[in-house]
């Protein structure tokens, strides 16, 4: 019989479609697993944000993985109250992130600097300099800004505070 965990500890094995260093669980993605009977389960994901483009790929990744683990029928359940927030990803995750080249999100989400237009410093993930600056609001998904570092010359993506 499988249980809660059994199921997260196999949707842990999914990586993220765009950031394939961390798992759909570290991401905070899955919000609940329930079953419906031995054969049936029903999965409930928070997209990261409404227009997420990874989104069907998470959602075909999770229904085949539970169908070859035996189950018959997936249901995905797709909430957005409460709103995915960064606050949500794992330290390890963060830490993941940050040894990838991606600067993981520095503060809670009661950092609304992006909102106001006020730009910060963000810690370089390669050399750790906090001289850096901000070349775009938006890097390579619309999820992370892209910065460069003074000190080492790289760029790299932000992961937003949402």
């Amino acid at each position: 019989m499988q249980t809660k965990e059994n199921i997260y500890s196999l949707l842990s094995e999914i990586p993220d479609p765009e950031i394939p260093v961390i798992s759909i669980v570290e991401l905070g993605v899955i919000r609940d697993v329930k079953f419906a009977d031995d054969k049936t389960i029903e999965i409930t994901i928070t997209p990261t944000y409404s227009g997420c483009p990874a989104m069907k790929q998470m959602e075909d990744d999770v229904r085949k993985k539970l169908l070859v683990n035996g189950f018959e029928t997936v249901k995905i359940k797709t909430v957005y109250n409460p709103a995915w927030t960064t606050d949500w990803l794992s330290q390890e995750a963060k830490l993941k992130l940050q040894k990838y080249g991606i600067a993981p999100p520095e503060e809670s989400t009661s950092d609304k600097s992006f909102l106001t237009g006020k730009t910060k410093n963000i810690t370089c993930p390669r050399c750790k300099s906090t001289k850096t600056h901000l070349v775009s609001q938006f890097g390579s998904t619309a999820c992370k800004a892209l910065y460069k570092c003074d000190e080492c010359l790289e760029a790299f993506d932000y992961f937003k505070c949402i």
